[in-house]
């Protein structure tokens, strides 16, 4: 993994703040980490969090300048090795599996050179709904690696599934998937 340009696409969840150890764990591992957060995202964690644990800006809409030169999506999307949404809540894995691209996250996910890894993480209600599960069944269609959600304790409360999977075991993933695309 040393050596290695991921992007985190963080969306809307409560787990974003998982999203915090992942950054840092994959640093400690010589990963170069770039976030991007959307709006939702940004609600839960603030962007100085990932910035300073990343060491790296963190690219929260298509509009802003950066270091990266325009179109910042295909600049990011070149730039990456893999994209790992963490968490990735319904939301987004609708607009994924439908091929909507109306946010940084979102256009940059249908750029990348390889299908990237996703870490939903929601309410148990929704990650059963049938939208849901057959935006998750395209995606895997389409080869995206999914990890995850696990059963335990939500936000609500409650007890189900919905978890967003745990820090190390998103790391393992990321690990067998660059592997799998630097051998192809």
């Amino acid at each position: 993994m040393k050596d290695s340009h991921l992007i985190l696409g963080v969306t809307g969840s409560v787990a974003a703040c998982k999203s915090a150890e992942l950054t840092t764990r994959l640093v400690k591992a010589g990963v170069e980490v770039t976030v991007i957060m959307t709006d939702a995202a940004q609600r839960f964690v603030a962007p100085l969090t990932f910035e300073t644990l990343s060491r790296r800006p963190v690219v929260t809409d298509m509009w802003s300048r950066t270091r990266y030169p325009d179109p910042v999506h295909i600049s990011l999307a070149e730039w990456a090795d893999l994209l790992v949404v963490a968490p990735a809540s319904a939301n987004f894995l609708g607009k994924l599996a439908n091929g909507i691209a109306d946010d940084i996250l979102s256009c940059t996910a249908i750029s990348v050179k390889h299908p990237p890894v996703i870490a939903p993480a929601m309410n148990d209600r929704m990650y059963n709904h049938p939208a849901v599960q057959r935006n998750i069944e395209v995606l895997k269609e389409r080869d995206c690696a999914f990890i995850g959600p696990e059963t335990g304790r939500l936000a609500s409360g409650k007890m189900g599934i919905g978890r967003l999977a745990e820090p190390d075991d998103i790391v393992a993933v990321i690990q067998s998937e660059l592997a799998k695309w630097r051998a192809s």
